[in-house]
């Protein structure tokens, strides 16, 4: 999968997408992660990327030419099966959506900032609006983090333990089950013995039924999904 993410502020993701996972990722050539900055198409000595808006108001927005250089300039090279644009008034974001995501072979991620892009971009160039919650950041950067996070723990060779990614939270709008590890008891809180007992079956059987009642429990709204 290769992943082209085009931001105002690029530098603002580097970090989070170059260690742990991300970086494990990249270095088995999983996933391509790749940096553009809209300022490198930008018009005039200042690299402008933004501007007033017309009929007034508050706050500056990103302006559709330099959007409209880059997104060509990539689509150009190769074929893209999404072009997203990262909006609090976009899908939220599921695991359903992540899931589908994982298995496209090239994205695009137009990070939003300022007042947001102008109109056009999203008329002409964008195939899909995500969300990461409602409220607002100061700019898409870390809602592409998160989503290119939840996309790339998905695809095959990342997680040490391939089975992993089946049992997150979500899959089967269902929670995850609680988990323990050593010691087997602390401040006099056991760890369950059916997970002592070496009986996968019954533990796969009593890791669903928890499953349940969790969700049950804090998010009945998902077994409505």
């Amino acid at each position: 999968m290769r992943i082209d993410i085009i931001s105002a502020v690029p530098d603002i993701m580097k970090s989070p997408l170059q260690e742990s996972i991300m970086k494990r990722a990249q270095d088995k050539k999983v996933v391509e992660i790749h940096f553009h900055n809209l300022r490198d198409y930008g018009k005039g000595n200042y690299r402008q990327i933004d501007d007033t808006q017309y009929g007034g108001g508050a706050g500056m927005v990103m302006m559709v030419e330099p959007i409209d250089k880059c997104i060509s300039q990539l689509q150009s090279e190769r074929v893209y099966d999404e072009v997203i644009y990262m909006t609090p008034d976009g899908d939220t974001l599921n695991q359903k959506t992540c899931n589908h995501l994982s298995l496209k072979e090239n994205i695009i991620i137009l990070c939003g900032h300022y007042k947001g892009v102008d109109q056009r971009v999203r008329d002409l160039f964008v195939t899909r609006e995500i969300s990461i919650g409602d409220y607002v950041l100061s700019g898409g950067e870390l809602g592409a983090c998160v989503l290119v996070d939840a996309i790339v723990r998905l695809l095959p060779g990342v997680l040490n333990d391939e089975t992993s990614a089946l049992y997150d939270s979500f899959q089967d709008n269902l929670l995850a089950p609680p988990v323990y590890t050593k010691p087997e008891e602390y401040k006099g809180i056991k760890v369950p013995e059916i997970l002592l007992s070496g009986n996968f079956p019954k533990i796969e059987e009593w890791r669903h039924e928890m499953s349940i009642k969790h969700t049950q429990e804090k998010r009945p709204d998902l077994f409505n999904e």
